[in-house]
């Protein structure tokens, strides 16, 4: 396969030129608009690689469409990764959280295992070649549980895990240090009274102070076993970095602060953010904006995290505040999280890549317009 008379976006510029695909792999990127007789032309559209998602909850949102409602699993595997290739990620790091609260009922209140059910329910249905795109594994580790240790030693290498997260979810510090938007978050969401909401808040604090620092540590040790990626969430003050980057943290999901972020640079650790947050303008939670940080050169990757179509949009806004550097905005969304996560074999347009790819213009100068994703050179 050839995709012809391309804008190409490679690794540190773009240009006019073909990307020839052999057995699933990029054979060669040729300068020049010439469009060979077997070749798409692709008639200046652009030619990037395909998406690489580390940390979605589109999964959950499809087993889950509504409380309460559990779809049929197999059923919403296959939809989740329909819509992803639909919006040109090519490869996703699906998130699971590990770490529960059993026992008292009533939504945010207690929540069930369901992780490693689902995980090898997601693992049986690509064993038969339903999927059309690379999937890997995304533990979230919620220190502020219960049976967070019993979860994690459910899972093996064999497990695809790519990366494992330190979430802490107490209130009081990191994303929720102002409980009010946290109040605001549940209480609308779940419908608690003032009291329920305080004695919620208190539990989350025991489950905290019981148990927080030996799940932090059997999460680490974890993810060094399973030769996963570690990643932190929410880190805000420089002495949280520091205790991250002590642990071999490589990538910080969403730091609240400029402080944090600059701080991550500081110790070598990747920053990711939200695209909805660089859509929207800024976090629902108000926490620091994206486009700060990328104004102030502190963001090396973006998720799409709750909107799976977020990701190739916000690549282009980077686009925009960069002053028009695509390759560098493009790599946030390919090459970037590739190389965080340890996949040294797809994210880029070289030769030797996998063939993982996408074709798509841009309206009104904002929005793309997807018109073809290859995964291995196959068109999906």
């Amino acid at each position: 396969m050839i995709l012809a008379n391309a804008n190409l976006i490679l690794p540190d510029t773009v240009i006019r030129g073909a990307v020839t695909v052999e057995n699933g792999v990029i054979a060669a990127i040729t300068p020049g608009a010439g469009v060979p007789a077997t070749a798409i032309d692709c008639g200046g559209d652009f030619v990037a690689p395909g998406l690489v998602e580390l940390h979605t909850d589109n999964l959950e949102r499809h087993i889950q469409p509504r409380p309460g409602v559990d779809w049929p699993h197999a059923a919403a595997i296959i939809a989740h990764d329909a819509e992803l290739a639909s919006v040109g990620i090519t490869t996703v790091f699906d998130a699971m959280r590990v770490g529960s609260i059993p026992g008292e009922g009533g939504d945010d209140k207690s929540y069930d295992a369901y992780a490693r059910p689902l995980a090898s329910e997601l693992m049986a249905v690509r064993a038969r070649d339903a999927l059309k795109i690379s999937h890997f594994l995304h533990l979230r580790a919620e220190v502020c549980s219960e049976t967070l240790i019993a979860e994690l030693d459910e899972f093996s290498e064999g497990d695809r895990v790519g990366i494992v997260s330190l979430m802490d979810h107490t209130p009081g510090q990191r994303q929720f240090r102002d409980v009010t938007k946290l109040a605001r978050y549940v209480q609308g969401r779940h419908g608690l009274s003032d009291a329920e909401f305080a004695a919620h808040v208190q539990r989350l604090k025991d489950l905290r102070a019981r148990h927080g620092d030996q799940h932090e540590a059997a999460a680490v040790e974890m993810a060094h076993r399973l030769g996963a990626t570690l990643a932190s969430h929410d880190d805000t003050t420089q002495e949280q970095v520091a205790v991250s980057a002590g642990h071999g943290v490589r990538l910080a999901e969403f730091p609240t602060t400029v402080e944090a972020a600059a701080a991550c640079h500081d110790h070598g650790i990747m920053v990711m953010m939200g695209a909805p947050n660089l859509i929207r303008g800024g976090s629902h939670s108000g926490n620091v904006a994206a486009a700060d940080l990328a104004r102030a050169g502190l963001l090396d990757i973006l998720s799409s995290d709750y909107v799976p179509a977020a990701l190739l949009s916000g690549a282009l806004r980077l686009t925009m505040i960069w002053a028009g550097d695509m390759a560098r905005a493009i790599a946030c969304v390919t090459r970037n999280p590739a190389r965080a996560a340890g996949l040294n074999d797809r994210g880029a347009l070289m030769p030797g890549q996998r063939a993982d790819l996408i074709r798509f213009g841009v309206m009104d100068g904002e929005t793309p317009v997807l018109r073809g994703v290859w995964s291995r050179g196959q068109r999906v």
